[in-house]
């Protein structure tokens, strides 16, 4: 499988992904859904052309769009300076059909930081110095592409009723293992708890095995005493990484 024929079985599922998600519907106390893969789909398929272009050793997974992060630039975990200044990406970001005047979408020119994405893209940059050089065998995905919000109150996936996670999971661990087999990793590492379970349900008897880091959100207590120490100890005592601070 070529280089290209790769970044575009992604796109291709990026965007069966965002169809089959945008038909579900959601109960309050959600009263606004956000799909960046819609709205921010320049950034995104820019991403997935520029960087999910071969095959990997290793899928980093988070769980859904920051408010702050993805919600706003359409690439996972996106930290605006990280997304502009060291992926590159700067790329024109529209609106929700319904957006939250308590979350409005600023694209490229928000000024809040998404400290998780901050954390995360930031010991990739340490340890790897380029998004080449981490790309060249890593990636990095979000399981579920929508972010809830009750008024202004960001809701995870996790807190919504069976009823509507059942197709919403059905869709999104379809995307994931269509992402699994294009990019054929041998690990795939959930960013929490949550990414880790849906990755061990969804890529069942797939030929990889399945680890997890710390969250970097600064809601997990644990985050936010030495992060990046703490997922490179975890990566390397999982043998996803030789030794911390070595590519």
């Amino acid at each position: 499988m070529d280089s290209i024929s790769i970044a575009a079985r992604l796109i291709a599922a990026a965007q069966t992904l965002s169809a089959d998600v945008g038909r579900l519907t959601f109960s309050p106390p959600v009263s606004h859904v956000y799909n960046p893969l819609d709205y921010a789909w320049a950034p995104h398929e820019t991403y997935l052309r520029r960087f999910g272009n071969g095959t990997k050793q290793a899928i980093f997974l988070g769980m859904n769009p920051g408010p702050f992060g993805m919600v706003q630039c359409g690439v996972p975990f996106g930290e605006i300076a990280a997304v502009r200044d060291w992926l590159g990406i700067d790329a024109p970001v529209g609106k929700p059909q319904r957006e939250n005047p308590k979350r409005p979408i600023e694209g490229f020119t928000c000024r809040r930081a998404e400290v998780s994405g901050h954390r995360l893209w930031g010991l990739f940059r340490t340890r790897f110095g380029t998004a080449e050089a981490f790309f060249a065998e890593h990636f990095v995905a979000n399981y579920c592409p929508l972010a809830f919000f009750d008024q202004g109150r960001n809701l995870t996936p996790d807190k919504l009723p069976n009823t509507e996670t059942t197709p919403l999971y059905a869709a999104c661990d379809a995307h994931l293992r269509k992402v699994v087999t294009a990019l054929a990793p041998a690990w795939v590492i959930g960013v929490g708890s949550f990414a880790e379970a849906r990755a061990r349900t969804a890529l069942q008897g797939m030929p990889l095995r399945i680890g997890k880091i710390l969250h970097p959100s600064p809601a997990n207590p644990a985050a936010n005493r030495g992060w990046a120490e703490a997922a490179s100890a975890q990566l390397v005592a999982q043998g996803v990484w030789s030794q911390p601070g070595v590519a």
